[in-house]
């Protein structure tokens, strides 16, 4: 990515707001790959969106909202260096501590059903990442992807 702070003007963007259901955790991966699909991204580009969306998804319905529907708000903005920002926020209970919840391997759950990946599954397929929560108020997670776009010697 040229500039972490300024990716240059805002090329296009859209908002999405979805249920906290994992059903529309496959609808925000498709709808997010779509969006993308505009600057002409390789296949392994959009793969890693795919993925690190639906982790963050995937986190807002089983950890933000736990045992309740609430709402996810995923808004995507494309700049004119060839960078995606994908913002995904919920209203759930937080993160008390987002250092530790970072961390690879941290899990609060106690059945031992989640690996506690998710985060650094994130960061390792976006070019940025940025996490911030309060308790009782949500999270945002902000993701960034700088689109090589493919080769034109297919």
């Amino acid at each position: 990515m040229k500039n972490n702070a300024f990716c240059g003007a805002v090329k296009n963007q859209m908002k999405l707001t979805l249920p906290s259901l994992s059903v529309n955790e496959g609808l925000a991966r498709a709808t997010v790959a779509a969006f993308c699909a505009q600057l002409d991204p390789a296949a392994p580009e959009l793969a890693d969106i795919k993925c690190a969306v639906s982790e963050a998804v995937t986190n807002c319905i089983v950890h933000a909202y736990r045992d309740s529907v609430g709402l996810i708000y995923i808004t995507l903005r494309s700049f004119e260096d060839g960078t995606v920002r994908i913002d995904i926020r919920d209203k759930g209970c937080g993160i008390p501590n987002v250092k530790e919840a970072r961390a690879p391997l941290f899990t609060t759950d106690a059945a031992g059903e989640r690996s506690g990946m998710g985060f650094t599954v994130m960061e390792s397929f976006m070019d940025k990442l940025k996490v911030s929560s309060k308790p009782g108020r949500g999270t945002t997670v902000v993701m960034y992807k700088s689109i090589a776009g493919r080769s034109d010697n297919t």
